[in-house]
């Protein structure tokens, strides 16, 4: 569990004390007689109150929609799937899927670039992919390559941002291991399978 999901449940969050938290922290800074520490420190309580008011006002917009309300549907969903949302849910270690299928989220928003994981490595955390839509580039990181490096990695952002480091390789590579094909299935749970073997 992490410390702010512990914290919350020893200590219950009362928007009123909070306030009062931040006002005596920010006079405190004020205290110091530096007016540029305290400009710092009210830039950075507004940019943090404009992430989690987005954030907000965007979980309302996607649970208002009628079609993410079905009978017997799940109300989660929709969020789940959302890069603002997700990433906060992330941030406090409220999302309730794991890892594989969170990759398999930000590589279905990414779907264009035909990304395949090949490995993860669970000390650097890097992330290793090949791309198909890279293939004869030789390297994978020419235009295509690069281009899917970088739409990978601001997905994974949001969504697994336990993973710190992408490597994106051109399919086609002499001596590949097998692709482990990661996507999400119809009721949105992660479905792996070994990719289809060339043929000559």
């Amino acid at each position: 569990m992490s410390a702010a999901r512990t914290a919350g449940a020893t200590h219950p969050v009362n928007a009123t004390q909070t306030g009062l938290r931040i006002e005596d922290v920010l006079d405190r800074l004020a205290a110091t007689g530096d007016p540029a520490v305290r400009a710092a420190a009210e830039e950075l309580v507004q940019a943090l109150m404009d992430f989690y008011g987005a954030g907000l006002a965007r979980a309302l917009q996607l649970l208002s929609v009628p079609g993410n309300r079905r009978a017997g549907g799940d109300p989660v969903a929709p969020l789940l799937g959302d890069e603002l949302v997700a990433s906060l849910l992330v941030l406090h270690d409220l999302h309730p899927e794991d890892r594989a299928t969170r990759i398999a989220r930000a590589l279905d928003a990414v779907r264009e670039h035909e990304l395949d994981v090949v490995d993860f490595d669970e000390t650097t955390g890097t992330l290793t992919l090949r791309s198909a839509a890279a293939a004869g580039t030789g390297c994978g990181c020419a235009a295509n390559g690069t281009t899917a490096k970088q739409a990978a990695e601001d997905a994974l952002a949001c969504f697994a941002p336990e993973v710190t480091a992408v490597e994106v390789q051109s399919a086609g590579t002499p001596g590949e291991p097998p692709l482990l094909q990661i996507g999400l299935g119809p009721d949105g749970r992660t479905a792996g399978r070994p990719a289809p073997a060339k043929t000559a």
